[in-house]
């Protein structure tokens, strides 16, 4: 497995994901370290509702974005970015066209929309990346992603909303409504499969995608529905890191654990042709710059290491 190729290093945004527990915000707060450190006004951010970059940073500011280091500034987007994201762009069309047939006042109205349907939060968030990446304001973005189930969830939302949108118009040019109506409606959903079909491409074209695993069955196993999926919306994968593999194994428990990872490290290396690295077990937590250092140290001293 060689480098990534040429055409890729122009990518922006990087996007970690893998299920639960598997240390991706680890490996994206390396990896944003490691950018900033290159000179390159960084961001992290995180998609997981339930972040904890600000904890492995330990960063105490309520900051949006919070500055780290020279260069490095995290953000955790919240179901309130989702619902002001969705606002501005579509919040007052829909309402007053779902107004004159619903009895909801505004802000109950933006809310339902924005926290309860997951399809409209999802395909915003993707959205959210796509506007900050198009800003301007930063030269690199490191995307932590909420656990797989989740990141697919939220893929495939722009695929997903583009195609259920098609057969909305004709639904909607139905209703016995006032002409203007009808014209907003239509208007609004055409604005909507645009921004699918721009959110879908920016994936396609804009974001470099690393997964993170660990040398187990569960998590080997879950990589084929991941890469099933990607590929199906035409996403590659860039880059696999393997975490929390035994290098010293200084008891009985830690051989056994490392003979049992060696079989998947090899399931891995023959599997998928990509480019690897192996991040070792340690015996610590990792927060505060220094430990997120030694990661990073790892994780881009061996650009080229295959995984086994």
């Amino acid at each position: 497995m060689g480098g990534i190729p040429a055409e890729k290093k122009s990518r922006d945004v990087t996007m970690f994901c893998g299920k639960g527990g598997v240390g991706k915000t680890t490996s994206a707060a390396a990896t944003a370290l490691n950018r900033a450190a290159a000179g390159r006004k960084t961001l992290v951010v995180s998609t997981d509702f339930t972040p904890s970059l600000r904890d492995i940073f330990e960063v105490n500011s309520s900051d949006k974005p919070a500055r780290v280091t020279d260069n490095l500034y995290l953000d955790e987007i919240s179901y309130g970015d989702v619902k002001a994201q969705w606002e501005k762009k579509f919040g007052p069309q829909m309402y007053d066209v779902f107004s004159t047939f619903v009895d909801i006042d505004y802000g109950e109205f933006t809310s339902f929309v924005a926290t309860i349907l997951p399809g409209i939060r999802d395909e915003f968030m993707v959205d959210y990346i796509r506007e900050l990446s198009e800003s301007g304001r930063f030269e690199s973005i490191v995307w932590d992603t909420a656990p797989a189930g989740q990141t697919l969830g939220l893929l495939r939302m722009p695929s997903l909303m583009n195609h259920h949108l098609k057969p909305a118009a004709r639904i909607y040019s139905s209703l016995k409504a006032t002409p203007n109506m009808k014209r907003s409606v239509l208007g609004v959903i055409r604005e909507w499969q645009e921004l699918s079909d721009r959110d879908m491409e920016f994936l396609r074209s804009r974001v470099e995608f690393s997964i993170v695993t660990i040398a187990e069955a569960l998590a080997v196993r879950q990589l084929d529905d991941l890469f099933s999926e990607f590929n199906g919306y035409g996403l590659t994968m860039d880059r696999l890191i393997v975490n929390q593999v035994v290098e010293k194994a200084d008891s009985s428990f830690l051989e056994t654990k490392a003979r049992m990872q060696q079989g998947y490290l090899a399931e891995l290396k023959g599997r998928y042709g990509l480019n690897s690295c192996i991040l070792p077990l340690l015996p610590y937590e990792v927060k505060g710059i220094e430990r997120i250092r030694e990661v990073e140290r790892r994780l881009f001293g061996q650009i080229d290491q295959q995984a086994g």
